[in-house]
């Protein structure tokens, strides 16, 4: 959650404040100046500058040598330990690697978390194109394949969340109409999986699957990305449904 204060000072506790400052970093940023945190924070630019030098100290931010700041590798070596990431990454290794070396196209697991998916594992393709995605980003449940798959097996509550924040568009082919999306989510329940078609980037598409929970609810989805004028997603979605449904039962048989 981003800070929305305005009043020179943001949150009023010192750990709000330095959450604040950690949650202005947003997918695709590499890292941020002083003045673009001091702008998405509202947090006075004497209190950003103590904080990110606290928070350099503890290695959670680190600052580049041209004076810019980015997250730091203790940040990454704590959301390691995240209990249900990492089980969930363990068992959905053998999984993620077969759909690799079949395809040698890109290939993510991603969770949902509010109205957006996060990343939680990326093997990146040979030659497949550079999409804006990295373990630990964000992207929007509507325009994504791994979004719109968990979003067709989730409570019709997630659904209600993501309408309210509004379906933004992300690229010339991203669904913005509610209608639109009801029926996309309909045809994912009936054929079990997810095509995104140039819906998060231009020239991307990808095919994705759920993995589910014994209520049949989605905690996860998986995918394969390519290039959309050479890759085959019909022709891969059995593949990616399997993986799928097999890291299901792996899950099923931990729990």
């Amino acid at each position: 959650m981003r800070s929305t204060h305005r009043n020179g000072d943001g949150p009023n506790s010192v750990l709000g404040r330095a959450l604040t400052v950690l949650t202005a970093f947003r997918l695709g940023d590499d890292e941020l100046s002083l003045a673009e945190i001091v702008r998405r924070t509202g947090i006075a630019k004497a209190t950003v500058h103590r904080l990110v030098s606290e928070l350099a100290e503890w290695q959670v931010v680190e600052r580049s040598p041209g004076g810019g700041v980015r997250l730091g590798m203790r940040l990454f070596e704590l959301g390691q330990l995240v209990p249900r990431q990492l089980g969930l990454r363990e068992a959905a290794v053998p999984f993620l690697a077969d759909l690799f070396e079949a395809t040698h196209e890109t290939i993510h697991l991603a969770t949902p978390d509010g109205t957006e998916v996060v990343y939680v594992q990326k093997l990146e393709g040979r030659s497949g194109p550079r999409v804006p995605s990295r373990v630990g980003g964000r992207m929007p449940m509507h325009c994504t394949g791994v979004g719109k798959a968990i979003l067709a097996f989730a409570p019709p509550e997630l659904l209600d969340d993501v309408l309210r924040a509004g379906l933004t568009r992300r690229a010339p082919r991203t669904i913005i109409a509610p209608g639109l999306l009801h029926a996309e989510l309909a045809r994912i329940r009936e054929r079990g999986v997810a095509y995104e078609r140039e819906e998060s980037g231009v020239g991307v598409t990808c095919v994705a699957a759920p993995v589910l929970d014994a209520d049949g609810r989605a905690l996860a989805a998986l995918s394969i990305t390519g290039w959309v004028n050479r890759f085959d997603a019909e022709r891969l979605a059995p593949a990616v449904r399997t993986a799928a449904l097999g890291l299901t039962r792996a899950l099923a048989v931990v729990r």
